[in-house]
């Protein structure tokens, strides 16, 4: 006798609430604030994996290493949107944190059919950035069974590359592949399956906490301030000239003049204190 029932994870188990379509504007906005509040208690039981994971990454990176995302569709788009984020903001090259999406660059707009189900591409997609033992592999995976992911991590780990992987299903098969696992179980979407809700929050809360813990020891960070940050408009040029006026006691027009000459607060402060020492 056959049987035709799916095991369903977490993530693709049924909401809890019934009948959408028939709730008022306040009453759906309220309930996905509720299920977002979740989302919190989810990832602080996490913290002690992240913590594992983030300690190792860091020792790595302190000698040349660099970490790669795998993910696909929004787990993807959130790992690219991550690394995309960190020259910008703490001024380091595109090449030290990479993220790569199934299906390439077109997934980040477009869908792209089957992409996710190739467990090889991922590898041989690692391998053109001449991948080495002192990178980090962490795959995103909401359900923690994208074969694209799992097969990436699979070969980075038993090819001696620190592994990890941020899920939002328990026992995964992701978590299995990846030597440090983190789970963060947020539950049932508002809308069933859907993992752009809280499974995508939950998992950029994270990359956020793993990332800028890198940033801060590997010192493109001072005080509470982004002494690195590339100046590329007005908005970050008069922050950084506000950095400097409170950092070295300078006048406004003293303290832009010294920042546009150098490039980024952290080099400018360097260049005022060799001059003034």
């Amino acid at each position: 006798m056959s049987d035709n029932k799916f095991t369903l994870s977490i993530t693709e188990s049924p909401s809890i609430f019934q009948n959408l379509e028939k709730m008022e504007v306040a009453d759906l906005i309220r309930s996905i604030n509720q299920e977002d509040a979740k989302v919190h208690e989810a990832v602080k039981k996490a913290l002690p994996q992240i913590e594992e994971l983030t300690v190792r990454v860091v020792e790595r990176m302190k000698k040349g290493g660099r970490v790669f995302y795998l993910g696909a569709g929004t787990s993807g788009r959130l790992g690219v949107l991550d690394a995309s984020e960190l020259p910008p903001t703490f001024g380091v090259p595109d090449t030290l944190v990479i993220g790569l999406i199934a299906g390439g660059d077109i997934a980040l707009r477009k869908a792209v059919e089957d992409a996710e189900d190739d467990p090889l591409m991922a590898w041989q997609e690692l391998n053109k950035y001449k991948i080495n033992k002192l990178d980090t592999v962490i795959g995103i995976a909401a359900s923690g069974t994208t074969p694209y992911v799992i097969g990436g991590i699979r070969e980075a780990r038993e090819s001696g590359l620190l592994t990890g992987c941020i899920t939002c299903n328990p026992d995964s098969e992701i978590a299995k592949a990846a030597e440090f696992p983190i789970e963060a179980i947020v539950g049932p979407e508002f809308v069933t399956g859907s993992t752009r809700l809280k499974a995508g929050t939950a998992q950029k809360m994270i990359l956020n906490m793993i990332t800028t813990t890198l940033m801060i020891k590997l010192g493109k960070v001072k005080g509470n301030k982004m002494v690195n940050m590339q100046l590329n408009n007005k908005k970050l040029i008069q922050r950084g000239t506000r950095m400097l006026m409170e950092e070295l006691g300078l006048k406004k027009e003293e303290a832009q003049n010294l920042l546009i000459q150098n490039g980024s607060v952290k080099k400018a402060i360097d260049a005022f204190k060799r001059t003034s020492g």
